[in-house]
């Protein structure tokens, strides 16, 4: 089957970087005689209109240059549809980028693009709402609403955003739903995690696969500020977290089991985001794992 590209770019990046990268684009992408059509990104992640597109006109693939919420709006859009995902990753965290190990340097990128290989992962619904990767509620959240609004990215200003959070951090009340089981905890935050990386090399999830129909679940719960810095840094980001089964939920600082589907009671309106994405919260989420939900353009096992 011949190939047809779209991609997409954020036209509000960096003059000279976004003018390198589409030159870099068509160059590249000339030289295979592949077709191909440059899109600018959708401010509102509004992309109804792809289906219709992709349909009307043979597109084979979309690849997003950009982060883990535009992968995720773009692939919500065109789920049952024939169309690979590819990926140059150019957002904060690159969570699904890293956790599928294509490589952040343009050209590497756009290589594996060009080899064609895919598979299907799997991706989760919250409340309806369509996550390719990570969603969580509590500090994490709260840092990505804080991070949203600030007129700058990169790893530096998240970093910023964590130390000024952690000052006033407070936790919520939640009781947690899954698998005829039921948790009330205070916690800090919870992830949902569809993959193993929280971003920036940073592992979540260290049992977490794109396509075991799983979900992995982490809950930090309530504890001393400075304990709170020793389990996430030793526990969570070391990727040494361990399933928990009931019998222990109430003994742990750090609470991690893995479940195809939940409720999560929010009793205290504590904020969500969804792909590193800022949304509103609400008072209870219903969470569900999409199985082989698209296809990714990824490197070859």
């Amino acid at each position: 089957m011949k190939r047809k590209i779209i991609y997409f770019i954020n036209p509000i990046s960096g003059t000279s970087g976004k003018s390198a990268l589409i030159k870099k684009i068509q160059e590249k992408t000339t030289l295979q005689g592949i077709p191909f059509e440059i899109l600018d990104t959708n401010a509102g992640g509004d992309y109804q209109f792809l289906r219709e597109k992709v349909l009307r006109e043979k597109i084979t693939d979309i690849v997003i240059c950009g982060g883990d919420g535009t992968v995720s709006k773009v692939a919500g859009s065109l789920l049952n549809e024939n169309v690979n995902i590819g990926i140059v990753p150019m957002g904060s965290g690159n969570g699904l980028a890293l956790a599928a190990k294509i490589p952040t340097k343009i050209d590497s990128a756009l290589e594996i693009i060009f080899k064609g290989n895919s598979s299907f992962i799997d991706s989760f619904t919250i409340n309806g709402t369509f996550s390719c990767m990570l969603c969580g509620l509590g500090f994490d959240a709260q840092v990505a609403h804080d991070f949203s609004k600030e007129s700058s990215r990169g790893l530096a200003i998240y970093i910023k955003q964590i130390i000024i959070n952690f000052i006033s951090m407070r936790p919520s009340d939640f009781e947690i739903n899954y698998g005829g089981k039921s948790i009330v905890t205070s916690a800090f935050f919870i992830s949902i995690a569809n993959s193993n990386q929280f971003g920036n090399q940073f592992t979540i999830a260290p049992k977490a696969s794109l396509t075991d129909g799983l979900l992995d679940i982490v809950v930090v719960k309530k504890m001393p500020k400075y304990r709170f810095l020793w389990s996430v840094l030793k526990q969570v980001f070391s990727g040494k977290l361990n399933n928990h089964d009931e019998h222990s939920f109430n003994n742990e600082e750090v609470l991690y089991f893995q479940t195809d589907r939940l409720t999560i009671i929010n009793k205290d309106a504590a904020p969500i985001h969804i792909d590193g994405d800022p949304c509103n919260t609400s008072s209870e989420f219903k969470i569900e794992v999409i199985p082989n939900a698209f296809k990714l353009l990824h490197a070859a096992n």
